[in-house]
């Protein structure tokens, strides 16, 4: 699984209540918006869907209400700005560290490349009962999407390997 950095986690390691690391290899080199962008551009169907649920039931119980990805491109993000609904606290040509904060539990997902392999890092520490119940169906759920959503950006990254090859082989 290769070593995480200790920064892109929301806690120390002994604290979190949950960890999932998930990389793929790329066709190319990607930057860390471009990612991002491609990532939310086309989003796994039943996000939205997910999200609403999420919403819907976690309202009940003080939760704000998320709304999911926008879609939105981003060419440019600093510390402080918000994607969608994550607060950037941290980026950098490696590694763009997204957070959520509520009082039912501390969300990271790190967003890193590494030449043309990127990873997501997603760790949470939870602060009480609903947290961990939350967690319950949210954590295995994320695994899917994540996994979903790599697979989708690694297919697009060679879908438009091959037409750019395509391209290249008509003009020659």
């Amino acid at each position: 699984m290769g070593e995480v950095e200790r920064g892109h986690l929301i806690g120390p390691w002994e604290k979190l209540d949950y960890f999932d690391r998930q990389s793929i290899d790329l066709p190319r080199a990607v930057g860390l918006l471009e990612a991002w962008n491609i990532l939310m551009e086309k989003p796994w169907p039943g996000l939205k869907w997910a999200f609403r649920v999420r919403d819907a039931i976690s309202a009940r119980f003080g939760v704000k209400r998320i709304g999911g990805f926008s879609g939105q491109r981003k060419d440019a993000v600093v510390v402080g700005e918000r994607l969608d609904f994550f607060l950037v606290e941290g980026v950098g040509p490696e590694a763009l560290l997204l957070t959520e904060r509520d009082r039912h539990l501390d969300v990271m997902t790190c967003i890193s490349v590494k030449e043309t392999r990127l990873s997501i890092t997603s760790s949470v520490i939870v602060h009480n009962w609903f947290g961990h119940t939350y967690m319950i169906p949210v954590g295995p759920a994320h695994k899917v999407i994540v996994r979903t959503m790599l697979a989708q950006l690694q297919r697009t990254l060679a879908e438009e390997a091959g037409s750019v090859e395509h391209e290249l082989g008509r003009s020659g």
